[in-house]
Parts: structure tokens; sequence; C-alpha cells
């Protein structure tokens, strides 16, 4: 149900910290045209702990109905507060969304068995499927693979977005999940290698201002183009470098803003704007990938 190249989208700023819904359906129109296969409202790279409920309601809202069936809508609905988490799954679950991203809770570290009741009671509160979202190195708590496979049988949990860049792990998400669990990785820079082990595709950050290239990417490893996906793939690794010079979103917005237009240059606290001295690096990595701004 869910492969391909999926974006981890941006949210719009202006100065003034508010959301620029003008900016954001740009980008769903985007996305749209440049082959990106879905967009994740409100994750991560979304700023998702400084978006406000009526916010996300908002912005996942305006994406179902611009997408119009153009590329699916998969809402944020984790936090680290198994109540809070449920409640947001049932109220997003409401929207047109074709499924929720609920990563791990951050912060708290639970066992094991917290981790799966937590996901079993968000899964339980929704009315769509659910994407598990393992992100050790922001969440300080990692879903182990015989964790997800307990959790994969469950009614509506659908996938999972695994950012441990560890080819050994897509293998046993692969190798323990039942049929009809998909995996997707989460990222960019093994995303191709995650695909040849079993993995259907990425929820990435650099499709954010590379979406053609990325899509074009994945495509060509879903096909088994191994030489394809390689070559492509090799424009693109300075960038998926360079999109973490600082913590991701800063980089991705200031080339979105500054380098390609899409949305105003806003971004909120504790998050800042970009250092000027990564500014050149940011640049080179764009000429690399062959999407200087014209």
């Amino acid at each position: 149900m869910f492969s391909g190249s999926l974006v981890a989208a941006i949210t719009p700023m202006r100065h003034d910290d508010t959301i620029d819904f003008e900016a954001w359906s740009r980008l769903i129109d985007f996305h749209a045209a440049h082959g990106t296969s879905g967009v994740v409202v409100g994750g991560t790279t979304g700023e998702s702990a400084a978006l406000t409920d009526a916010e996300l309601d908002e912005l996942t809202a305006r994406a179902c109905e611009r997408a119009a069936g153009r590329l699916q809508v998969i809402a944020g609905a984790g936090t680290s507060s198994t109540a809070a988490s449920v409640a947001r799954a049932a109220r997003l679950s409401r929207l047109a969304v074709d499924a929720l991203l609920v990563v791990t809770p951050a912060y708290v570290r639970p066992t094991q068995q917290g981790l799966f009741r937590h996901f079993e009671a968000v899964a339980q509160a929704s009315a769509v499927p659910v994407i598990l979202y393992n992100v050790p190195s922001r969440t300080a708590v990692d879903l182990l693979p015989q964790t997800v496979a307990r959790l994969a049988v469950l009614p509506r949990i659908a996938a999972i977005k695994e950012a441990v860049a560890s080819m050994e792990r897509i293998e046993q998400l692969v190798a323990l999940a039942p049929p009809g669990f998909t995996v997707l990785s989460g990222d960019d820079a093994t995303a191709c290698e995650a695909i040849a082990h079993g993995a259907r595709g990425v929820i990435s950050v650099t499709a954010n201002v590379a979406p053609r290239q990325v899509a074009a990417t994945i495509a060509a490893a879903l096909a088994g183009d191994t030489r394809r996906a390689a070559e492509l793939d090799a424009h693109l690794a300075g960038l998926h470098e360079a999109l973490f010079v600082e913590p991701n979103p800063i980089p991705a917005k200031w080339i979105a803003s500054r380098l390609l237009g899409l949305v105003p240059p806003g971004i909120r606290l504790p998050l800042t704007p970009l250092e000027p001295r990564h500014e050149d690096t940011l640049r080179r990595a764009m000429m690399a990938a062959d999407l200087a701004p014209e």
C-alpha cells in the first residue's frame, strides 16, 4: 500500500512564526507534479514538536483537500504520551488521510513491552492504517524487530519507517513481518540498499528539495535496476549528507526558501536559522545534484 518516494514534508513558516498555508498548498502541488508518492504532514521534518494540535489538524485537512488523490497523505500522530497519541490518532484518522505515522515515544525510554502497548493503543484508536516510526538517534529508544513482528499482526498496523541505517535491521524486519506489512527506509543515504534488501520505498528528507530525482532513484531501485539506481543516487549523495550539517529540517528549509523560493524562511524555536558558514556547503551539494537554481 505504501511505496516509492514519500516526503517528510517541511512546514512553511513566516518570519513571525505563523504557518503560510498558501505556501503549503504550493508544496503539495510541487510534490504531486514531481513524482512524490505521498506526503507526511507534521513529522519530525515538519517540526512536529512545535506544532499545535489545531495547526496539525489544519495542515492535514488542507493537504488532503489539495492532494485530491494525486498522492497519499500521512499525518504524524506520535507523541511521548500514549494518551495524547491516542487522542491525536482518533482525531486525525477522521480526516481523509491514508495513514498515520507514529513515532516511538521520545525521552521516556519505555521497555519493549511498553512500546508494544503504546502502539497497540494508538492502533486501536485509529480508523486508518498506522505506520510505525523508529528513529533511535532522536528518541533514545529502539523499537526492536521482535517487537515490530508482534505489532505487525495487529489490525491497522501496516508498515514501519525504519531509520536505523543497517541492512541487517532491514533484513530482520522483512523476514519477521507477515505478508502485507511494508518496510520503508527512513534514511535517504541507504534507501536504495534497503530496497535491495526488501524495503518498498523511503520516507525522505531529500525529496523536500529534489523530489523528481529521489522519485526516479527509488523507482529504479524498486524495478531492480540497481545500476541505474546507483547512478542516480550518486548525484544525490552529497545532498543527503549536506541536509544534516545542522539538525533537520534547518538545511532543508534554507534550501527550499533561499535557493528554490518554495517557502518563506521561518523556523520555530528551539530550531534556529542556518548558520551562514554552511550556506556554501548546501549550494555546492545542490550543484552536484544538478539542482543549481536557474
